[in-house]
C-alpha cells in the first residue's frame, strides 16, 4: 500500500501556517546566539582573574571594544534594510548563516590563553580577539532579532515566539552560566604541598598570612589538614579555587560548534511570512537614514521603554555576573557552583514561561511585565538584606531574594522582545515608515553600550579602595574586608537593575493592552489602502 503524504496546512498566502515548528526554530535560533553571548560574563572573569589584566587598563579596554560592539548594530541593521539584493535562503537568514559561520571559531578568539604575555600584548590580544567575535555575533543577532516582527503578523503570535525566544535563550545561557563554571574552576585540595601558592602573588605586608606553614592546617579549627581536605584561605575561611583559563577556549569552541547546529536547524525550519525587502515607507521607500532614524527612535516612547528596561538589566545583571563570580569565590569559596545557584534563582522564569500566552492575551504585555518589575524590587531588596545576616544564612538569603528577582525576570524577559516588536509597529504608526532592522539595531545599541559600560565601571570600582579588589591576587589572595565589600556591591547592581526595569516597563513604555489593539487595528486599514 502507498503511504499517504503528509498534507502542509498553508495560510490565505501560500505560507505554511504558523505553529510549533517555528517556535521551535526560534527558540533555536536564541539557544545558538546565547552560546556565544553567555560567555560574555566568562570573558571578564578570564581577563581579570586569570589573565589578571590591570583593572584600570581593562576598564578602558572593555568600553572601547564595547564602543565598537554597540556602533556596529545600528550600521549592520541599516546595511540589511537597505540590501535589495535577492539571496537563497532569504535575506535575513543569509546574514544569520554568516554570523554562525564566524561564531564557530568567533567566541574562541577573545580566550587566547597567555597569562604570562605583558600587559601590552594582553591589551591587543584581547581588543582583536573581541571585535573578531562580536562582529560575527552582530551579523547572527541583529537579522534574528528583527525576524520576528516578518514571521508573523498575528499579535498572540508574535507573544507566543518572544516566550520560545526566552526559553531558547535560557537553554542556550545554560552551558557558559552553569556548566562551564564546573569545568573551569578547580578547588584546592591538600595534598602535602603548597605549590599552589606559586600562582599568586603575594601582596606586600601579607607575606606572613601566606607563609607555606600557615596551609597545612585549617584556619578555622586549627586541625591539621587530611589528604584530600579542601584548603581554606587564612584570610576568609573559605575554600580555596584556581581558574583554570587554558580549558576556556577549547570550550568556547565546542559552544561555537553548538551554537553553529541550532542556527541551522532554525534556517531550516523557520518561515517568513512577511516581505524583507519591501518596507513600508510613506517616501516611497527612500534608502534608511541613520541619523534621522535614530532622532525618530528617540521619540519613540515605547522603545525607549523597552531600551531603558533592557540597558538597566545590562547595567545590573551583566555587571554584577563578574562581581559575583569573585564574590562566590572570595566570599562563599563556591566559584564552580555559583552558576548552579543561579540556576536555581532563575528556575521560576522556566514555571511562569508556559502560562505567558495566556496571560498576556486575557492582560497584555506592559500589564504582565510590570508585575514582573515589582516582583523584581522585592527580590533585590531581599539581596540588599543578604550582607547583613549572618554568614552561615547568607547564601540562603541571597538564593531566596534570587528567586523573586528571576520572578520578575521571567515576567519581564517572556514578553519583552514581543513589547519591542510593537515598538516597532509604533514606529511606522507614528512617521509612516517601517523600519525593523535599524530600530531594533538602534535598541541593540543601548544594550550593548550598557554592557560595556557597566562591567567596565564595576571593575574599576572594585580596583578602587571602596572594594579594595587587587588583580595580582586572584581569587585566592583577596582580604575578607573585600570579600564583603563585594557582596554589598553585588546587591546594589542587583536593585539598581530592577529599579531601571521598573521605570522603563510602568513609567515609560506606553502601549497598554487598549492602546495595542487601537494601533492594530489603524496599521491595518492604512496597509489595507496602500496595497490596494
Amino acid at each position: 500500500m502507498a503511504k499517504k503524504l503528509k498534507t502542509v496546512k498553508l495560510d490565505a498566502n501560500g505560507h505554511r501556517k504558523f505553529g510549533i515548528r517555528d517556535k521551535l526554530a526560534y527558540a533555536a535560533g536564541d539557544a545558538g546566539c546565547n552560546l556565544s553571548f553567555g560567555l560574555k560574563g566568562t570573558v571578564q572573569t578570564f581577563w581579570l582573574v586569570y589573565m589578571m589584566l590591570e583593572t584600570g587598563l581593562f576598564s578602558i579596554l572593555l568600553v572601547l571594544v564595547q564602543a565598537w560592539d554597540a556602533i556596529n548594530d545600528p550600521l549592520i541593521g541599516t546595511l540589511i534594510d537597505n540590501d535589495k539584493r535577492k539571496y537563497k535562503l532569504g535575506k535575513y537568514k543569509t546574514y544569520i548563516l554568516i554570523g554562525a559561520c564566524g561564531l564557530l571559531v568567533g567566541g574562541a578568539a577573545v580566550f587566547l590563553p597567555f597569562p604570562n604575555a605583558d600587559d601590552l600584548v594582553k591589551a591587543i590580544l584581547f581588543v582583536i580577539g573581541y571585535m573578531v567575535w562580536d562582529a560575527a555575533y552582530t551579523f547572527a543577532n541583529v537579522p534574528y532579532g528583527t525576524m520576528l516582527n516578518i514571521v508573523t503578523q498575528d499579535d498572540q503570535e508574535r507573544a507566543s515566539l518572544s516566550v520560545f525566544r526566552s526559553i531558547g535563550g535560557a537553554v542556550g545561557s545554560m552551558v557558559p552560566g552553569i556548566i562551564l563554571p564546573m569545568l573551569i574552576w578547580e578547588k584546592v585540595k591538600y595534598d602535602g604541598t603548597t605549590s599552589f601558592l606559586d600562582k599568586i602573588e603575594i601582596p606586600e605586608g601579607a607575606e606572613e598570612a601566606f607563609a607555606p606553614e600557615n596551609f597545612h592546617s585549617n584556619p578555622l579549627t586549627g586541625e591539621a589538614y587530611n589528604q584530600g581536605d579542601a584548603v581554606l584561605s587564612p584570610l576568609t575561611g573559605a575554600e580555596l579555587e584556581i581558574l583554570h583559563g587554558e580549558k576556556v577556549f577549547f570550550a568556547a569552541l565546542i559552544m561555537g560548534v553548538l551554537a553553529f547546529v541550532f542556527f541551522i536547524f532554525m534556517i531550516k525550519n523557520i518561515t517568513i511570512r512577511g516581505n524583507e525587502y519591501v518596507h513600508l515607507n510613506a517616501d516611497g521607500g527612500e534608502k534608511v537614514n541613520l541619523l534621522k532614524s535614530f532622532k525618530t527612535f528617540i521619540k519613540n516612547r515605547p522603545a525607549v521603554g523597552c531600551t531603558v528596561a533592557a540597558m538597566g538589566m545590562f547595567l545590573g545583571m551583566q555587571s554584577a555576573s563578574t562581581a559575583n563570580t569573585i564574590m562566590f569565590a572570595t566570599h562563599f569559596g563556591k566559584a564552580s557552583l555559583s552558576g548552579v545557584v543561579m540556576a536555581i534563582g532563575f528556575a521560576p522564569m522556566f514555571i511562569f514561561m508556559p502560562f505567558t500566552t495566556k496571560l498576556v492575551k486575557k492582560y497584555g504585555k506592559k500589564e504582565v511585565a510590570s508585575i514582573g518589575c515589582i516582583a523584581g524590587l522585592v527580590g533585590a531588596g531581599v539581596l540588599c538584606i543578604f550582607p547583613l545576616c549572618p554568614k552561615d544564612i547568607q547564601l540562603f538569603v541571597y538564593m531566596a531574594g534570587l528567586i523573586f528577582f528571576g520572578l520578575g525576570m521571567g515576567f519581564y524577559n517572556c514578553v519583552s522582545w514581543a513589547m519591542m516588536g510593537d515598538a516597532i509597529d509604533y514606529q511606522e504608526y507614528t512617521t509612516g515608515k517601517r523600519e525593523e532592522g535599524v530600530v531594533y539595531a538602534l535598541h541593540s545599541f543601548f544594550r550593548k553600550l550598557a554592557q560595556g559600560v557597566g562591567p567596565a565601571a564595576v571593575i574599576a570600582i572594585m580596583g578602587t579602595s571602596l572594594i579594595g579588589y587587587e588583580e595580582k591576587l586572584g581569587t585566592i589572595g583577596q582580604s575578607a574586608q573585600t570579600a564583603s565589600n563585594l557582596c554589598w556591591l553585588v546587591a546594589g547592581l542587583y536593585m539598581f537593575s530592577a529599579i531601571c526595569q521598573f521605570v522603563g516597563v510602568t513609567l515609560i513604555y506606553n502601549i497598554d493592552k487598549k492602546t495595542l489593539a487601537d494601533m492594530k487595528e489603524k496599521l491595518a486599514a492604512r496597509r489595507a489602502v496602500e496595497n490596494e
